[in-house]
Parts: structure tokens; sequence; C-alpha cells
């Protein structure tokens, strides 16, 4: 985790001391349904909740310093908070492993994780719709393979990215709910040593449902999908940043990063204004794709349980959604900021001399009576002149002169296929099946 692209909310869910905390109510809880049960006295949870109620302090460099003795993390805390409990600490842990308590928290890490991350999405969505009602009906150019094709609004763009973004976060509820299990099934996951009513406790108090068949862990699956969940919102961030980046180019300039007073864009030359920020952002999503294919390899592991996946996810776990959050945070930003300039978007659109309603064109022929070939031919032979000549001529007025296209076509019948209004009649639609 790098602190420059991280925000304190998230960054304090992965802190050694929050994941303690965790730690101490998993153990808790299930002492407590182990007391209940007759397992162990009902005085080893009183003593472990009256501890807590007085809000201790984790004293995470004291539970560092006995790791480096016993070499082994949970066996460290369960030996500090012994020491701050007494002689009753020892009924912890009963029939309980590690992975009990470190699998359980992890799920509920990711779990708050995602509640974070979907209230950023939600943020997102929001500016997005802000700003496509905006320009619901502000003409553009549409771009395939980056060469002008037809007309489209910029409301439109903006409505694509949120339609995408809500299946996003689509993808994010269901991922949550996937990672968001409890398995307190001791060793090999048999339930031999901790009754399945210590999970079914544990699970409920933490907002967790129970996981069906745990092995010694947590199946990994789940985990794979979280992960590749975050790698999909991540590229799905990169794609609206790119589209934001071509349009800032000085050749374009339809729409740019909002630039501050006092702002610098170049150490060496002072007129630039340049796309940091989705530049930055492109570059974040790499960041969080990259936790996708370890999450993968995590599957595999030995038998009932290795900790080959452990590693990876103390990595993982904290950079994926420190990173995404901060990346869905500074979108929206962009978003919300966003310059957009319709007369640039206007100038770009008609440089090219009436060539974006050339489709119009080649349909009205085919009505008319000719081939879709011969159409095609006809209207082509005219905009390749359009073409070369960079927008010195106007495609309706090679139309007019040309004797086989007005034998089908009079001139008022031309005039009528160059209306900019034609492309846009079923913009209500498109926005009513995005935001309804």
């Amino acid at each position: 985790m790098v602190p420059r692209y991280a925000r304190p909310a998230m960054t304090a869910l992965w802190e050694p001391e929050a994941k303690y905390r965790i730690w101490f109510e998993i153990e808790a809880h299930a002492t407590q349904k182990l007391a209940d049960l007759g397992v162990v006295p009902q005085s080893a949870a009183k003593a472990l909740w009256d501890w807590w109620a007085t809000n201790p302090a984790i004293d995470v460099a004291a539970i560092d310093a006995i790791e480096a003795v016993t070499k082994h993390d949970v066996i460290a805390f369960l030996d500090w908070v012994a020491q701050q409990v007494g002689e009753e600490a020892r009924f912890m842990h009963q029939g309980m492993t590690s992975s009990d308590v470190l699998d359980t928290t992890l799920s509920v890490q990711l779990a708050r994780a995602s509640d974070i991350l979907l209230a950023d999405l939600d943020a997102l969505l929001a500016a997005l719709r802000t700003r496509a009602e905006e320009h619901k009906y502000t003409p553009t150019i549409g771009r395939s393979h980056g060469i002008h094709a037809e007309p489209v609004t910029f409301g439109l763009k903006l409505a694509e990215a949120y339609a995408e973004f809500a299946r996003c976060r689509t993808r994010l509820v269901a991922a949550r709910a996937e990672i968001a299990t409890c398995a307190i099934s001791g060793a090999v996951g048999t339930f031999a040593n901790v009754d399945p009513a210590v999970e079914e406790y544990v699970a409920e108090q933490l907002g967790l449902a129970i996981e069906p068949v745990s092995t010694q862990v947590i199946p990994r699956d789940r985990h794979a999908m979280f992960f590749a969940t975050l790698g999909v919102i991540a590229s799905s961030i990169e794609r609206l940043a790119t589209e934001v980046r071509h349009l800032q180019r000085t050749e374009v300039l339809e729409a740019e990063e909002y630039f501050s007073p006092g702002q610098k864009g170049s150490s060496a030359m002072p007129h630039k204004r340049n796309p940091v920020l989705t530049e930055n952002l492109t570059g974040l999503a790499r960041v969080v794709r990259s936790a996708v294919t370890p999450a993968l390899e995590n599957v595999a592991l030995w038998h009932e349980r290795d900790i080959s996946h452990s590693s990876v996810e103390r990595f993982i776990g904290p950079d994926a959604t420190i990173t995404l959050d901060f990346a869905l945070a500074r979108l929206t930003g962009v978003i919300e900021k966003l310059l957009v300039y319709p007369e640039r978007m206007a100038k770009n659109m008609n440089r090219m001399g009436g060539l974006i309603h050339s489709q119009r064109v080649l349909l009205a022929l085919t009505q008319a009576g000719l081939t879709r070939d011969e159409s095609y031919r006809l209207v082509q032979r005219n905009a390749m002149k359009v073409w070369e000549a960079d927008g010195a001529l106007q495609l309706l007025d090679l139309l007019k002169a040309d004797a086989e296209v007005t034998a089908r076509l009079s001139d008022d019948q031309l005039e009528a296929l160059f209306d900019l209004g034609y492309h846009f009649k079923h913009v209500d639609t498109i926005f009513a099946r995005v935001f309804a």
C-alpha cells in the first residue's frame, strides 16, 4: 500500500490493530457459544467480554515480540490476550485451528471493504448520471477505430459508462455475498473438536454466512471471484479514463480534466495542461488487476490446507481494495469537475464536410431503387473526394452535382438526409433503459 494512493477508512480496515480486534471478537464469540453449550465455563466468556468492555488498546509491538519467538501469529495473539485476561483465557480457541480465525477475519475485512467500494460506486454512478443528464443532447462525434463515424451525444457516452458501472456494482454485491462466509470447523474442517453450532453463532454475530464445507480453509474460489470482480471494475475505470484522455488531446480537446488555479502541468513547458488524473487511473487499474492472477492461483491448495495462499493475500487484500477505493473516488472527482466543450465538439464534427451522414444517403439510394453495391459506390466516390480535400469540400455539394445521385434523389431529399437531429430521436429511449 502506497499512502499517496490510499484513503483513511479503507486503510484503517487493514491496520494490524483492526485485524486483531476482529480476531478477538471471533475468539470471544466462539468462547461464548462454547460456554452456552457447557463445553467451557461461563466465567471464561465473561472474563473475555469484561476485559473487552474496557476498550483496551491492542499492543501490536508486544504481539510482534511474542511472534518473534513463537514464529506463529495466532499463538502470539492468544498468548498476549491471556496475559491481559488471566487464567480464564485458557479456554479460548477450544477445538479451533488458526485458519478458523484467519479466514473468517479475512471474510470480515473483504466484506467491509466491499461496503466501502459499493459506496464509492454509488457516488460515481450519481456523478455520471448528473453529467449524462446535463449533456443528454450535446452533439458530438462517435468514433470507431478512432475515426469519425456518426453523431452521438456526450450524454450517451456518459450513460454508457453509467450502465457499465451499474453492472460492476451488481457484480460486487454478488462477490461480497460469496466472500462473506465463516469457518469455525477445526483441524481439516471436520468439527471433531468444535460443535457446528459455534460456527453458526460466530457467523451470525459477525454478519457472515456459514461455509458449507471448508476443509481447513475457506475454499479460495470465493476469493478468486472476489478479486476478479475488482479487476473488472478496475478495467471499467481504465476504459472511462482512457476516453477522457483521448478527448483531452490537443487535436480533439472536446473535454478535459479540471485544471485548478495554481496547478502546474509541466516542469519545463508552462503551457501544458496534462490529463494526469486519468493517466494515474490507468496505472492504478493495472495495479488492481495484478491481484487477479495470484488470486486465481491460490485456488489450488494441497489437500485440506497449505499456506501458499497466505503471503499472497497479505499483499493483495489491502493493496487491491485500498487502490480501488482511491481510484473510484478519484474518477468520481474527475467526472464531477470534467470540463466539457460543446463548441469544440461541433467544430470537430463538422470538419469532415458532412461525411458523417454518408450512411443515410446510402440507405436512401437503396430505397430509391439502386442495389446496395451501386449505392455504396456512388456515395463512396464522392466521400473520398471530401476526405482527400480535408474539409475543403462538402459531401452534400458533390452529391447534388452527381447526375447518378440526383437521378434518384432530389436536392430537397438530399438536404433532409443531412439533418443532425435525426440521429438523436431515440436518446430518450436509451436513457429510459439505462436510468429506469
